[in-house]
């Protein structure tokens, strides 16, 4: 029986926000996992050691390859010199994972000013730095794949008034559009994830509730995770993957391509109306 190779071995991974401060795994350490054990050595990029070294130890244990950079992701000095580190320490560069995200309420009318500001410099100018530095550093490996995340949000109104996160990630959707046509040509392709209703670090303080209602509103009718995140982080990661950029891909148990109506009545078991009926 022929052994499979591992889909990344040989590959260099940055994965930034790869720590986690709750016990529910996030999506940068779920990602962090998986593309270790699929072989690729994984910078693990996160403002804090501690939370970073949680995601270390798992990936030790399971015998991966992986080490942690401390730095800022907001301010380009540091995005620079963690695209320095992944290529002193294991001799390259192909993949980077662009998951720093951050929010807070408010509609126009009274979010407040440094919020937003906090905001687009987290979620969109952190892409954009760690995407500085890392291409050309791609480009000298032969080539790479960056994966932004964003959100459903970024393409539909969300579940609360959060206008300043919904609108940078309808940003990062632009901006992975606009990378992968511009840098293409040096080998690299762009991807976005689009997460929907998953549960994770980001969301751990949601009542039992509310995840309810969230798991409710989708047609497959059940809760995500930061693995099925994952999952389709290492599958753009990879050679599969190859001729795939400038995609956003949602990970959302199908809430993006459903109206609430639509889906609600067949989790209440409520009566659908028949097709002479229902004519509008």
């Amino acid at each position: 029986m022929t052994t499979r190779k591992p889909r990344l071995d040989g590959k260099v991974a940055i994965v930034t926000g790869a720590g986690t401060q709750s016990e529910v795994p996030g999506t940068g350490q779920a990602t962090a996992v998986l593309l270790a054990r699929e072989g690729a050595k994984v910078l693990l990029a996160d403002r804090s050691e501690e939370n970073a070294g949680k995601t270390l130890a798992i990936i030790e244990e399971e015998g991966g390859t992986a080490s942690i950079f401390t730095g800022d992701v907001t301010r380009s000095a540091d995005c620079r010199a963690m695209a320095e580190t992944a290529v002193s320490r294991y001799g390259g560069l192909h993949i980077l994972f662009n998951n720093v995200g951050l929010s807070y309420p408010g509609t126009v009318v009274d979010v407040r000013e440094e919020h937003w500001d906090e905001i687009m410099e987290v979620n969109i100018k952190a892409m954009m730095l760690a995407s500085r530095y890392a291409i050309p550093a791609m480009t000298a490996s032969g080539g790479g794949s960056i994966i932004n995340v964003a959100s459903i949000d970024g393409f539909r109104s969300g579940w609360s008034y959060n206008v300043a996160y919904e609108t940078s990630k309808g940003g990062v959707i632009a901006l992975t559009i606009n990378m992968a046509v511009q840098h293409g040509r040096d080998g690299i392709r762009v991807n976005c994830l689009a997460p929907g209703h998953l549960h994770g670090a980001f969301t751990a303080g949601l009542s039992e509730e509310h995840r309810e209602l969230r798991r409710r509103s989708t047609p497959l009718g059940t809760e995500g995770t930061a693995w099925d995140v994952a999952h389709a982080a290492v599958f753009l990661a990879g050679d599969e993957s190859r001729w795939i950029t400038g995609v956003t891909l949602p990970v959302d148990a199908g809430s993006s391509i459903a109206l609430p109506l639509s889906v609600l009545p067949r989790d209440e078991g409520g009566i659908l109306p028949d097709s002479e009926s229902a004519r509008f």
